[in-house]
């Protein structure tokens, strides 16, 4: 019997296995014509709609007056950018002052009362800046973002086709300092996220944004509820999403990469970090947070080597499962234009700690937040508690 059972593990983990081997095949498809479509010249459009950049800011991040300065910096003729936190006390404050004093002409800063009045604080936090936005395009963006001069022009061009409610960027991760636990964060961000987006875009239509950009039409923002419809969600990028498309509109990946640059204090904060985003993805999509297991050919392989009876065969199945993803690994930081990419050696132990951090996601009803505490589920009402985990 146990003989019996170690059988139809292996044939499970062999399926599993050949299963995260297309998606790498698919992944690396997907994430080359994406570094195609980056390397195009942009056609000029036409119109260019005023913008508004929306920058909420909570706690002083790693490079955090340049990630702001570059939103301040863009090639586009009618722009204007407002900087957000949620009272005085918040030490961002001194970095979004020196840069908003560097381009006066164009920047806000609000300044909260320190009461988050929204379930979501980022929501809570965007809030009062909206009655200091003049654009006709809202875009709010994390500030732990980097953007290139072109970014605007990027995320603006879609909305000539008035179908179009709402636009998002892909990002990569960039580590803010040479810790290992940066360096890990910013593989998942470029080799994981941004490949098993492009492929989720290839097989459906797009009914999310990402917190890296959450353009929007200021007119089909307030159709949809404002700011306090999305405070409402833990996952404001989701939620911002998918009431877009309820309303009729479409949701577009803008052909750009946002820069996130990423800094972890040590390994803890960053499994942290991640199992905050694994338990919000299992909470709005628990049937896609179990196929995420899939995307990791290369721990299933091992885990089939193991239970495995034909070894040559096992190590075979494993072999091409470790070239494909070193090729994952290559082809993502080539074509979404790293500057340099982290060792190789560390490619099995992040996607070890991916399975890890997916199981741990598998659990759990709530997640933290800086201080707070948040409950994952959308119809709790009570959700963001200081104190206990």
């Amino acid at each position: 019997m146990r003989a019996d059972l170690r059988g139809v593990a292996a044939t499970a983990a062999l399926g599993a296995t050949l299963v995260g081997i297309a998606y790498a095949v698919f992944a690396i498809a997907r994430v080359r014509a994406f570094g195609r479509r980056l390397r195009e010249a942009r056609p000029a459009h036409a119109r260019r709609p005023h913008v508004t950049v929306l920058k909420p800011v909570c706690g002083r991040e790693p490079d955090l007056e340049e990630n702001l300065a570059s939103f301040c910096a863009q090639d586009y003729p009618e722009y204007d950018v407002v900087f957000g936190v949620l009272g005085k006390d918040d030490p961002g404050l001194d970095a979004i002052r020196s840069v908003a004093a560097a381009a006066p002409e164009r920047t806000t800063v609000v300044v909260g009362d320190g009461v988050a009045r929204l379930r979501n604080p980022k929501m809570a936090n965007v809030a009062p800046m909206l009655a200091h936005a003049r654009g006709e395009i809202l875009a709010i963006s994390d500030g732990d973002m980097r953007v290139t001069p072109d970014y605007l022009d990027a995320i603006s061009a879609p909305f000539s086709d008035p179908r179009v409610g709402a636009v998002t960027a892909l990002y990569r991760g960039e580590p803010a300092d040479e810790g290992l636990a940066s360096a890990l964060g910013s593989m998942c961000l470029t080799e994981q996220f941004t490949p098993s987006a492009l492929v989720a875009n290839a097989i459906e239509p797009v009914r999310y944004t990402f917190g890296a950009t959450m353009a929007v039409r200021r007119d089909v923002l307030a159709a949809i509820g404002g700011i306090e419809a999305l405070g409402r969600h833990l996952a404001d990028d989701y939620a911002l999403g998918r009431l877009v498309t309820e309303a009729g509109y479409l949701v577009v990946v803008a052909p750009c990469v946002v820069v996130n640059v990423v800094a972890e204090r040590d390994l803890r904060a960053l499994v942290e970090h991640e199992v905050r985003w694994a338990r919000t993805i299992r909470g709005i999509r628990p049937l896609n947070y179990l196929g995420i297991v899939l995307t990791y050919p290369l721990p299933l392989a091992l885990g089939h080597l193991v239970l495995a009876r034909n070894k040559r065969l096992a190590l075979a199945v494993a072999a091409l499962a470790g070239l494909l993803r070193l090729a994952v690994h290559e082809v993502a930081h080539t074509a979404l234009g790293s500057p340099s990419r982290p060792a190789r050696w560390l490619i099995p132990l992040r996607d070890i700690l991916g399975v890890a951090v997916w199981a741990l996601g598998l659990r759990g009803a709530t997640v933290r937040w800086r201080e707070l505490v948040l409950r994952v589920a959308d119809d709790e009402p009570d959700a963001a508690r200081p104190g206990m985990a």
